[in-house]
């Protein structure tokens, strides 16, 4: 047995018989191109120019852009393929790339000596400034450009790097049910649908099995999942569905131990995506990865007013002083630079009628806190309460104890003392890109929106 390989053919012979089999060229992304070989790359023509003797096509793949560069009389059969081919095609060549000085994107182009058009794209029917509503109509499409491409890469890094930072602390990754038997939390703002002979809802949080794992003794767990919020609020920061990061952890002391952790973990993402995406989070954004400090800063709700106060002459109606208002939400990231020089702020102290009622209190006070980051909450996170007793009588005070008689079982038989966070993964886009709640999801939901 022996084998010869010549001109990408491979000859097997075996007994006076021989087989010619093709050696197939592998996809070679555009950001791995080598100068000087033959390439194969596939792509989304950007743009084409085809003259008399020439044409000139920029392809993109989801690495980067190579200009193709074709000799129609050298190549008729290439010449006749691409005839009437427009933008959004997709394409596969094969050629060599060389060097060429006087081509500025990246002093490269490749001289291809086999094209297939493998999807003829029409004429786009949305332009560069088609309004918000038309490119959510045409999302496919929309999604195309770099910028949120770009986006996209940086929201996986951090997923990424919140799950490592977890997985590296013994944390157990969960996936709670999205169909619930009763109107979870507060019993407000949730989707119900019919389910069979019965009723169901859509999870507003995976919250309480978060907390049934830690009467499960997983003792740290964490989440990445979707979340339903029936509000009809058209802001540019909510969405009827969103995507949560959520974890739970138990045997803490405070929910300090909750707010450190939290605070770690985001330096430690933050860091990671700006490692891998500040360059060109900056080019393509305009945008700075902040490099966090630790700790970052923390204050009362009603010290937090009383700053507003006396540094911007902002006040709210005493009826309102028990909630961070939206404005004073916004007014944080002017306080939190003025004050610390930090982007984000920590806010304690809520009064209990507004806040869940399985949070922990001391002296009648809600062991939580809301996270702002730029004048956006991102967090709410808190120690639960874990005595049954305690939780169930919080539940009644609410009017809730039938609704959630279920998860009250949770603490009945044992549970330690817990505590955890839900951060708003796209909020969290939203801030590293300036971009609305509509850009950052892959797909809107909201109010008016359900397709595509």
């Amino acid at each position: 047995l022996a084998y010869a390989v010549e001109n990408q053919q491979k000859q097997w012979l075996y007994g006076g018989y021989s087989i010619k089999r093709r050696i197939k060229m592998e996809r070679t992304y555009i950001k791995d191109i080598k100068v000087g070989e033959t390439n194969k790359v596939k792509g989304f023509i950007e743009n084409i120019r085809d003259k008399k003797t020439m044409a000139f096509i920029v392809v993109r793949d989801i690495t980067g852009k190579i200009q193709v560069t074709i000799e129609k009389e050298k190549f008729p059969e290439i010449a006749k393929e691409i005839e009437g081919v427009l933008p959004h095609s997709v394409i596969t060549v094969e050629g060599p790339v060389v060097a060429n000085e006087f081509v500025k994107m990246g002093g490269v182009e490749m001289l291809p000596e086999k094209l297939t058009v493998e999807s003829r794209a029409e004429a786009l029917p949305l332009g560069p400034d088609a309004n918000i509503d038309t490119r959510l109509d045409y999302r496919w499409i929309d999604l195309r450009t770099e910028k949120n491409q770009l986006m996209f890469e940086m929201q996986t890094e951090l997923v990424k790097a919140f799950r490592e930072f977890c997985l590296e602390r013994n944390f157990i990754e969960i996936h709670t049910p999205k169909l619930i038997a009763t109107a979870s939390e507060s019993g407000a703002d949730v989707f119900e649908l019919d389910y069979f002979d019965g009723k169901a809802y859509l999870a507003q949080s995976p919250q309480f099995y978060k907390q049934m794992a830690m009467a499960s003794g997983f003792e740290r767990i964490f989440e990445s999942g979707p979340v339903f919020r029936a509000e009809k609020s058209n802001t540019n920061k909510h969405a009827t569905e969103f995507t949560g990061f959520d974890l739970e952890i138990s045997y803490i002391e405070s929910y300090e131990d909750i707010m450190k952790f939290e605070e770690e973990m985001l330096a430690y993402a933050l860091e990671k995506v700006h490692a891998k995406y500040g360059e060109k989070c900056k080019e393509i954004f305009g945008k700075e990865i902040v490099v966090l400090t630790l700790p970052f800063p923390r204050i009362e709700l009603a010290d937090l007013y009383a700053e507003l106060k006396a540094m911007y002459g902002f006040e709210v109606p005493a009826s309102e002083m028990n909630d961070l208002t939206t404005e004073a939400e916004r007014l944080c990231k002017k306080y939190a630079m003025d004050k610390y020089g930090h982007e984000f702020l920590f806010v304690t102290d809520y009064p209990k009628d507004k806040r869940a009622f399985y949070h922990m209190r001391k002296d009648g006070i809600p062991q939580g806190y809301d996270l702002i980051w730029s004048g956006v909450e991102i967090t709410t996170g808190a120690q639960r309460e874990h005595r049954y007793d305690v939780l169930k009588a919080q539940a009644e005070e609410k009017g809730l104890d039938k609704d959630v008689k279920f998860y009250l079982e949770f603490f009945k038989y044992g549970c330690p003392p817990h505590g955890g966070f839900g951060l708003g993964v796209d909020r969290l886009t939203m801030i590293l890109t300036d971009y609305t709640i509509k850009e950052v999801e892959f797909l809107f939901r909201g109010p008016n929106r359900l397709t595509p």
